[in-house]
């Protein structure tokens, strides 16, 4: 039997009846579809979305990135076992796709991108907003989406979406491959009728497996552990994915090896768990990064090993360190050199724990003692960053982090991405749950915070959502604020000025670029934006997009109006001005490095200091082989 629909129609039906499992739970794989239309999409998709609106909720966005970003917020949230779809017109619709579709990618996460194309049959060429290749006729700006896309196909013909979409669905529901996943959909063949297999819209379950460990890795792995006198444990991002942080608690109580955390890896254990060490890396704690650099075995756990956390290669630097890679990817199990461990988070470290239990192996009480003293010692500089003996004067950026950290619970979820405030939250907020902290890092994306928000309160609508945003980040992206008030998502908005690019601003300054061209003030003489900050008013522009706006200027206020936030059940901001872009944020210095090369040559003093800085960190990196 067959049906004849439309190539949009049919896809949509599809969508509808996908489904993912894992663990005995199922649920919708492509739970909502996200559009912004034009003439590419319009009457294609958008009259299929209408014609089975009972099927695929649809959502209006006001931006095609942060549509991406909303997607993935929520993708994030639901364990990756639940998505959206994103469809836009052909032309600039879909290219601001492209940096979207780059995040989800880095991050492994899934988002399926339905971008309009150009005609198949090329009977209008060029089309409004076609972008001419005069040595190819087969290529439209949606090629921009390839590198960034972990599957991509452009559905030339109906019968070609049926391959098409299965491998979507494959590459989506795969905890190894998930990431973007583009299909481009010329618009005329998107109106094209075809008369399509039943089956096709049959319910379909995509399982998403937890291979188990090879015997002879797992064996390996317990001999290497067994024979460290000193390891390190490194929790990445993998360890929410795979939802292993129970066996993670186990493995870590029962061998006493300390735990330290990614960025994305950050709540693998909570911050009160006593093999919990903090931060690692670049923007890591002073405990955690002076056991990396004496670690004999570091054990990487679903992470990538980036700059950040190897410290752009200088922080593992006892001679004859080895590592461990427990990874659901053979890519990055094998980095470093290491000894791989090809598995599924969550089972190969259960597996673990039972291999090291026969001999009921556990690391000294000496090293135990030494990381613990060195843990409350941290602890109390984070309460000196928080505290505020003052609290009608105006707060840092630290002391903002301690109101909302007095403040929140388990149930309360941060987000964040760019500028001074990863490092700032890595260092110093102390993770309640699992998914309480959510540092977009792997692209870090200023503009992510808002849009990721939605798509989170949309996955955890129970829960209390913060974005978390400067300056800088707001100005790239507030549209979504719209859409938060449009659909009534009680987002929190806690918006930070301190009037420029605060993070790159530090970093200019200590790479001898002298903070150029890194605040948001007013033009000097000289070219140099060096005058007096610019009379903006972001609290008054959030409000003009309909959200509530609470202000605070000191730390009194600042309390009472995040106290207020927190109860509110519509989308609210607390906007709070802290210390100017040319001031320190106040959190305790980076305690490991991070390779940002510096003019080899130059004349200006600053500039000359810093490339001699430069070369002696250089000077400690090494290759791990």
């Amino acid at each position: 039997m067959t049906i004849r629909l439309t190539v949009a129609q049919a896809l949509v039906r599809f969508l509808a009846a996908q489904y993912t499992e894992r663990d005995g739970i199922r649920q919708r794989s492509i739970s909502a579809t996200w559009g912004i239309f034009g003439h590419g999409n319009v009457a294609g998709l958008g009259q299929a979305l209408v014609e089975y609106a009972d099927d695929m909720p649809f959502h209006q966005g006001r931006n095609e990135q942060s549509m991406v970003h909303a997607a993935v917020g929520y993708a994030r949230q639901a364990n990756r076992l639940s998505a959206h779809a994103v469809t836009t017109s052909i032309g600039p619709g879909a290219t601001n796709l492209v940096t979207g579709a780059a995040l989800a990618t880095v991050n492994h996460l899934p988002v399926l991108l339905l971008p309009g194309d150009i005609f198949a049959t090329r009977v209008a060429d060029p089309v409004l907003q076609q972008l001419e290749v005069p040595y190819a006729g087969d290529i439209s700006v949606n090629d921009c989406l390839r590198p960034v896309s972990r599957y991509f196909d452009r559905v030339m013909r109906p019968e070609a979406l049926i391959p098409a979409a299965l491998q979507a669905m494959r590459v989506l529901t795969d905890p190894v491959e998930t990431g973007a996943v583009t299909l481009a959909l010329p618009q005329d063949v998107q109106a094209e009728a075809y008369d399509w297999p039943e089956e096709f819209f049959a319910e379909r379950t995509w399982v998403v497996r937890r291979p188990g460990a090879d015997p002879a890795e797992l064996a390996e792995a317990a001999r290497a552990i067994r024979s460290a006198q000193r390891p390190l444990l490194v929790a990445g991002g993998g360890v929410h994915h795979s939802r292993a942080e129970e066996a993670l608690a186990e493995f870590a109580a029962s061998t006493g090896i300390p735990v330290a955390s990614t960025q994305a890896g950050k709540g693998s254990l909570r911050h009160d768990h006593p093999q919990d060490v903090g931060a690692v890396g670049h923007t890591g704690t002073a405990t955690a990064n002076e056991l990396a650099r004496q670690a004999d075995l570091v054990i990487g756990v679903g992470t990538r090993y980036t700059d950040f956390t190897t410290a752009s290669g200088t922080l593992f630097e006892k001679q004859g360190v080895r590592f461990l890679n427990l990874n659901i990817a053979p890519y990055d199990g094998h980095k470093l050199a290491g000894l791989p461990l090809v598995a599924d988070a969550r089972s190969a470290l259960t597996d673990l724990t039972g291999a090291l239990r026969p001999q009921a192996h556990r690391v000294t009480d000496t090293y135990v003692d030494e990381y613990t003293l060195d843990k409350e010692r941290w602890e109390q500089r984070v309460d000196a960053c928080y505290e505020a003996d003052e609290p009608d004067i105006r707060p840092t950026q630290p002391q903002v982090l301690g109101a909302l950290d007095a403040l929140a619970d388990e149930s309360d979820i941060i987000i964040n991405a760019a500028g001074s405030l990863p490092g700032d939250l890595h260092k110093l907020w102390r993770a309640r749950s699992r998914d309480q902290y959510h540092l977009e890092y792997g692209y870090s994306c200023m503009g992510y915070e808002i849009p990721a928000a939605i798509g989170v309160k949309m996955a955890a609508p129970d829960r209390n959502v913060w974005a978390l945003v400067g300056d800088g980040t707001y100005l790239m992206m507030p549209t979504e604020i719209v859409t938060a008030v449009q659909e009534g998502i009680a987002i929190k908005l806690l918006l930070i000025q301190n009037h420029g690019y605060a993070s790159i601003g530090g970093l200019s300054e200590s790479v001898g670029g002298e903070r150029f061209g890194t605040a948001y003030r007013f033009q000097s003489d000289d070219g140099t934006y060096t005058g007096a900050p610019l009379p903006v008013d972001l609290a008054a522009n959030v409000a003009s997009l309909g959200m509530r706006v609470l202000r605070a200027k000191t730390v009194r206020d600042l309390r009472a109006a995040l106290e207020e936030a927190r109860a509110a059940d519509t989308p609210t901001c607390v906007y709070v001005e802290t210390e100017t872009a040319d001031t320190v944020s106040g959190p305790p210095p980076a305690q490991a490095w991070w390779d940002v090369p510096v003019a080899e040559t130059a004349t200006r003093p600053s500039a000359v200091k810093a490339r001699e800085l430069y070369e002696r960190h250089v000077s400690t990196r090494r290759r791990h082989l």
